[in-house]
């Protein structure tokens, strides 16, 4: 009696048992597909480095196979750095004769020059043996491994518990991490890699250069927290601003507005009360789910009739459109977060001597877009919005969001 009761439940987990040999027997027959010589190059450099830096166990992760990066991006990641190589490493390293002549010594380099002079990747070889050399370069030296300083292993431990949440795709941002501290190790100027690393990723990849900021760049970009006030005077008639000038929205009707040269009167925008021309500033501002914009204008910006606020017209802003088109305002525009939502709160970030304007998602702590460029001019915060039910609301400067750890913070 008791065996037909509980029958019911003998036959799921038989099926489950069935389902679950078929997914490892799939998982095993992934993992034979052969590699190709870049995923093969990328895994062997994640040994190295692991050796050559200290503490970097994180990339045990890559030449295990437990990461596995596309081909594609294996060989994108070998050309960038090869570049970024070549250009920082002076004089350029190229293999001497004397190191030709070590042909017998069978060492991972000879090895993979081997198996890319073997055919297949064959014009990814320069590109390879730059980086080979760089290694090689690195690893002569009378020190064994660099020590890449508690920012940077803090950092790290930070990517590879987000990565093991599933919030990366791979942990190409700690390889790259790596690199910059070894080059950093070799310069004799000296920078914050961390910082160094943000910049650079935010110049080299436009859109979506990093799907999460580290808690401590985070933190950083933040420190430079301004508290921006719209300017009444700028809004466009349509918009009704609150008393302490941090929310506006549409009015049901159009009202009238006194005349002023710096007012829009066509887009419904505003101004902040102040502009900036040097520096390092940072707001956040909660957006509707319809139609915003936001970014900045230079000061030749045009405010009047129905102009594109685009690059061209000096705006560099982002902009939501019909509640999914999200686009930075270039020319032409760049769509932006395909099938992904929308942001709710929009974290926007100048950086004025780097060329730097970036934008991020907040409440996910990951990049959307960055404007590079040489600023010349003041550059204002602009908003906007065709929303009548929902305030666009600038954020306190002193408010900061919530951490992502699921516990108690474990980077601070």
């Amino acid at each position: 009696m008791m065996k037909d009761c509980l029958q019911f439940l003998v036959e799921p987990a038989k099926k489950l048992k069935i389902r679950l040999k078929e997914t490892r027997k799939r998982v095993r027959n992934d993992r034979k597909e052969p590699l190709v010589e870049s995923q093969l190059f990328i895994m062997e450099l994640a040994r190295e480095l692991n050796k050559m830096c200290q503490r970097s166990h994180v990339l045990s992760h890559i030449w295990t196979f437990e990461d596995s990066w596309p081909a594609s991006v294996c060989r994108d990641f070998i050309v960038e750095w090869a570049a970024v190589i070549e250009k920082r490493v002076q004089p350029r390293l190229i293999q001497t004769e004397s190191q030709a002549e070590r042909t017998e010594k069978r060492d991972w380099k000879g090895h993979l020059l081997c198996m890319l002079e073997a055919g297949g990747e064959y014009e990814m070889a320069p590109h390879k043996r730059v980086i080979l050399d760089w290694v090689l370069d690195v690893r002569s030296r009378p020190e064994a491994s660099i020590w890449p300083g508690e920012p940077v292993l803090m950092m790290l431990d930070d990517l590879e518990f987000q990565w093991k949440r599933g919030r990366l795709p791979n942990l190409l941002p700690a390889m790259e991490l790596i690199m910059l501290a070894l080059l950093n190790a070799q310069s004799p100027e000296k920078e914050d890699v961390t910082k160094q690393w943000l910049v650079r990723k935010q110049r080299t990849q436009r859109i979506d250069a990093a799907r999460y900021i580290p808690h401590s760049v985070w933190n950083w970009i933040c420190e430079a927290a301004e508290d921006v006030l719209l300017d009444p005077d700028t809004a466009n008639g349509d918009l009704l601003i609150s008393d302490d000038a941090k929310r506006m929205r549409c009015g049901v009707e159009g009202g009238d507005a006194p005349c002023c040269a710096r007012r829009f009167d066509g887009w419904r925008c505003a101004a902040a009360r102040r502009g900036y021309a040097s520096g390092r500033r940072y707001w956040e501002v909660e957006v509707g789910d319809r139609d915003w914009r936001l970014g900045v204008a230079k000061a030749r910006a045009p405010r009047k009739g129905y102009r594109a606020l685009n690059a061209d017209s000096g705006y560099l802003t982002l902009r939501l459109e019909r509640g999914s088109e999200l686009k930075a305002l270039t020319v032409p525009a760049t769509p932006l977060a395909p099938g992904l939502a929308p942001p709710r709160r929009v974290g926007v970030y100048l950086d004025y001597e780097q060329g730097q304007l970036s934008f991020y998602d907040a409440q996910r702590r990951a990049h959307l877009y960055t404007y590079n460029e040489r600023f010349t001019e003041e550059l204002t915060p602009v908003f906007g919005t065709a929303e009548a039910m929902k305030d666009l609301v600038i954020r306190p400067a002193a408010v900061r969001g919530p951490c992502l750890c699921p516990g108690p913070c474990l980077w601070n």
